[in-house]
């Protein structure tokens, strides 16, 4: 294939050097910052790769991404390879991340007073995931979050809990109240005869120690459904 610019560009590399190939087969999460950055910026110079590039502006500020965040349109043009476009898309997708780091400070809620706060807490961890996952709130007396786990990541069709899990990490954290949530990929709101079963296990075994299940949310990108809410616990 001929090379348009002479540049390293990404379109040209081996397969598994593409980064946005990796994220398509792989996932996001697996791409390291570098990677990440060569996205974005698509091609390197006549000399250097995209990935090459971006592990040196990372390691310009020692490889932390929130003093990258901080450089300016014009710092990020003093590396050789970075133009005007391709510093404002990184300033941009920074910005992003910035906003959304802001977001998850913001939804950080020490006590849980109805069903809303654990949506806003855990909202933005499951939402937009293409996965399922089920997480537990380990709450205390005053329903203080005492602490949040995930608890198991599954395919769109469902995912696995571990009872025994559960209730172990309940006693560790000296929990008397947990809330269950897990999110619907798909975004439908109605609770699986899965989900009921699951919800009336975890209830019963943690009766049996003194602690109450409160609720559990099924959780989409814009709205969640309630058990305790619909009077299903």
């Amino acid at each position: 294939m001929q090379e348009n610019s002479g540049s390293f560009s990404i379109k040209n590399w081996a397969d598994d050097d593409k980064p946005r190939e990796k994220l398509l087969s792989k996932g996001r999460s697996v791409l390291s910052d570098a990677e990440l950055i060569a996205i974005l910026i698509g091609s390197g110079s006549k000399k250097e790769s995209a990935v090459a590039l971006s592990k040196r502006i990372l390691g310009s500020v020692n490889n932390n991404l929130t003093d990258l965040g901080k450089l300016s349109v014009k710092q990020l043009m003093q590396f050789k390879g970075i133009g005007e476009a391709k510093a404002v898309t990184i300033a941009a997708a920074l910005e992003m991340g910035r906003r959304r780091r802001k977001d998850d400070e913001s939804e950080k809620i020490t006590k849980i007073k109805a069903s809303s706060d654990v949506f806003e807490l855990l909202q933005p961890i499951v939402g937009d995931l293409p996965h399922e996952e089920f997480w537990i709130l380990y709450l205390n007396n005053s329903n203080k979050v005492l602490h949040k786990e995930q608890l198991s990541k599954g395919s769109i069709t469902g995912t696995l809990v571990d009872v025994r899990l559960v209730l172990k990490k309940a006693l560790e954290y000296a929990a008397v109240g947990l809330v269950l949530a897990h999110n619907h990929p798909s975004g439908t709101l109605k609770p699986s005869n899965a989900d009921k079963q699951i919800t009336e296990k975890l209830k019963n075994a943690a009766s049996a120690l003194d602690i109450r299940v409160l609720d559990h949310l099924i959780i989409t990108q814009r709205k969640y459904f309630s058990f305790a809410d619909e009077q299903l616990l």
